[in-house]
């Protein structure tokens, strides 16, 4: 614990909001836009995002009392 009673400050929490934002906007520029699935197959992202809300709205449910 720090001297404040909270535990020190690690990784992005320690970084200033300048350096965060500039290793935030590196995201997905390492893989070239040929070779992201879902750049090139919009019928699979489509598919993909559906599947995807079929199963959260399942889980909502479950826990919806």
């Amino acid at each position: 614990m720090g001297a404040d009673g909270n535990p020190p400050k690690r990784g992005f929490a320690s970084m200033s909001e300048e350096r965060r934002r500039e290793i935030a906007s590196k995201g997905g520029k390492s893989v070239p836009a040929e070779k992201r699935h879902f750049s090139q197959n919009t019928a699979s992202a489509s598919k993909a995002g559906r599947k995807g809300g079929q199963n959260s709205l399942g889980r909502r449910k479950d826990h919806q009392g």
